[in-house]
């Protein structure tokens, strides 16, 4: 079996775009907040901040202790977006970007003489002086593999800025070196799982059957394993969208109950617009907010309500879902700290048998809807927007998740 597959994954990814634009950060370490408040974690740390022990999910009094030269700055998801584009561009000039997994992460497929060890790690220099040429702080690991899973694993092993080759032949005792976390998909519960299992390390990993490893997964994604270790590309079947949502921490001027509820408002017309943009119906809303005690900083019980809808894409319809939850709001709770709003069961209208009575008025609302999304997309966003979200304009901008990459027309604040 050849190599087939070359992974490219951006180091540190939104503190070097941050050090890329702004040359007084580099060498220097930075941690990249959501949102500016001492109250927060940092959403990614550059390589400088990582040296003392800062990384993704250290909260920001944490990261002062681990580091206290450290420098937070607020993340500007347009601007890594933005990059995130022109940097697949320069990838594909190199060869062909097969599958973006993710803002900082694409995989491509490796074929004809590329195939061969010397050319694979030639192509991927190219890649690195490509990307060198445009963006000097920007750094990449690149892993080549048989298969996608293996060069991820690749990738992780030298970092940042480097090149690891996993051949066929190396396998598995290449990988025996490694804990069962550095392989993608295991975290922390599944760890403990396999531990229930007897498998301890990736050797016993590797040594078990499909069928153990189906048990101990409790599902094919243990027979996927057993494929993507031997460096066979599992096959999945491509799922159509089943949810959608938007949640966002609450700044600390909105840690109040019509804080919380301005700016849930305001995720929900986002989510609309964005639910607009795929022709999608949702028939189940559901919303959620978590509490923290103010003084220790520690989780509460959080809060949360969902319900069956007649399937729609009408931001009035799903308002008033909305205000209907928010009758049952715990008064009595500590502060809220951060609130999400998600729409599931997402149908196509072809999918949907409608009502004759209700179609005249289902129309009028498509129309309303149809007119605000356009307004909003000519004259810039929050030109028209429902009253519930007023306190919260400013609030709840554009946000990457690991495996959403946002439309900057459809979802970008400007």
């Amino acid at each position: 079996m050849s190599l087939n597959a070359l992974y490219v994954d951006f180091n540190s990814y939104f503190a070097s775009v941050e050090q890329q634009l702004l040359p007084e950060l580099r060498g220097k370490p930075i941690g990249v907040l959501a949102v500016m408040a001492e109250t927060t974690c940092c959403i990614a740390a550059s390589y400088e901040a990582k040296a003392f022990g800062v990384k993704t999910g250290t909260l920001v009094r944490d990261a002062r202790k681990l580091c206290p030269d450290i420098i937070f700055v607020e993340a500007r998801p347009p601007i890594y977006v933005a990059f995130h584009h022109k940097l697949i561009e320069i990838v594909e000039s190199c060869t062909h970007v097969e599958k973006v997994l993710s803002i900082d992460e694409m995989v491509c497929r490796l074929t004809g003489s590329q195939k061969i060890p010397d050319n694979a790690l030639k192509l991927a220099a190219i890649i690195k002086r490509a990307i060198h040429k445009q963006f000097d702080y920007i750094r990449c690991s690149i892993g080549i593999a048989p298969n996608t899973f293996l060069a991820k694993t690749a990738s992780n092993m030298q970092k940042p800025d480097g090149c690891v080759l996993i051949a066929q032949h190396e396998l598995p005792s290449r990988l025996y070196d490694l804990r069962l976390r550095d392989l993608n998909g295991i975290g922390k519960q599944m760890e403990a799982r396999l531990n229930r299992y007897k498998i301890t390390t990736v050797e016993h990993l590797y040594a078990a059957n499909r069928q153990q490893l189906q048990a101990a997964w409790g599902s094919i994604e243990g027979e996927r394993m057993y494929d993507k270790l031997r460096g066979l590309e599992p096959y999945y079947v491509k799922n159509a969208r089943s949810s959608l949502g938007h949640s966002h921490v609450l700044p600390p001027e909105q840690r109040n109950e019509v804080g919380a509820k301005a700016v849930i408002h305001r995720l929900l017309q986002k989510a609309c617009v964005r639910m607009r943009s795929y022709d999608l119906l949702a028939s189940r809303i559901s919303i959620k907010v978590k509490f923290r005690d103010s003084a220790e900083y520690k989780a509460l019980p959080s809060w949360g309500m969902e319900s069956a809808i007649s399937p729609t894409d009408s931001t009035l319809r799903l308002i008033e879902a909305l205000e209907a939850f928010w009758l049952h709001y715990p008064k009595a709770m500590h502060q809220p700290f951060s609130v999400g709003i998600s729409f599931s069961g997402l149908v196509t209208a072809e999918e949907v048998a409608r009502d004759f009575f209700q179609i005249e008025p289902i129309e009028n609302e498509k129309k309303l809807n149809n007119a605000i999304d356009t307004l909003n997309l000519k004259f810039g966003k929050n030109t028209i927007y429902f009253g519930g979200a007023h306190q919260a304009l400013k609030d709840a901008p554009m946000r990457i998740a690991f495996n959403h990459i946002p439309d900057l027309v459809v979802e970008g604040d400007a």
